[in-house]
Order: structure tokens, then C-alpha cells, then sequence
């Protein structure tokens, strides 16, 4: 599952935060969000480069997950465009960390 935090103007602020980002003030308040999202920004990357996280062309997009009110950067497998589907792809060994999600990939097919 996938967690968010509510910010004190009520926003679900994903991945968490320690701080509202508007106040500064602590939170506590972890809320589920969902394992889909929209892209809301993306950008291709054509050629692999070492220590990057996919050794094929991928894009690298801002995701809003299904419940939460601000975007997330990571990995998508595959081409994708602003307002795409994606969906998490977990990877096998999990340990609690941002690195679980091993990629987003594109529901549907993602842009041609």
C-alpha cells in the first residue's frame, strides 16, 4: 500500500512529508492513497545512462496518485503522455522505502 499525509489545509501531500509544506508545522495524519495515478508532467529519457533506474529508454514523469493532491517523481517503463494512466509496479524484495515502487508503468499502452 501506499501512503500519503494530510497537510493542514486538508491537501494529501504524496509521498510524505514530515512538514506541511505551507506551515512548516509537524503531521501525523497517514492517509492510503492508491497504486494508479495521472502523469501530470513527464519528460524522455532515450539513452540509458549508468545509475539510472531502467537500462532501456524510459520516461521520468510527476505522478498524482488516485487520492492524493500533489505529484510524485519517478520512473515510468514505457512511453507515456500528460494525462496517461499509470499504475505501480513493485519490486520483488520491499523494505518500506520509496525504492519499493520499482517503476510506474502506462495502463492501456501508454502514447504511441
Amino acid at each position: 500500500r501506499v501512503l500519503g499525509i494530510r497537510g493542514f489545509d486538508g491537501r494529501v501531500v504524496c509521498p510524505p512529508t514530515e512538514y506541511d509544506p505551507q506551515t512548516g508545522e509537524p503531521l501525523t495524519e497517514l492517509v492510503e492513497v492508491g497504486s494508479q495515478g495521472t502523469v501530470t508532467a513527464w519528460s524522455w529519457v532515450a539513452q540509458h545512462r549508468d545509475g539510472q533506474p531502467l537500462d532501456r529508454p524510459h520516461a521520468l514523469a510527476l505522478v498524482r496518485l488516485d487520492g492524493a493532491d500533489t505529484s510524485m517523481l519517478h520512473v515510468v517503463d514505457g512511453p507515456v503522455a500528460t494525462g496517461d494512466r499509470v499504475r505501480i509496479r513493485w519490486a520483488e524484495a520491499r523494505e518500506g522505502l520509496i525504492t519499493d515502487i520499482a517503476a510506474f508503468e502506462p495502463v492501456g499502452g501508454g502514447a504511441a
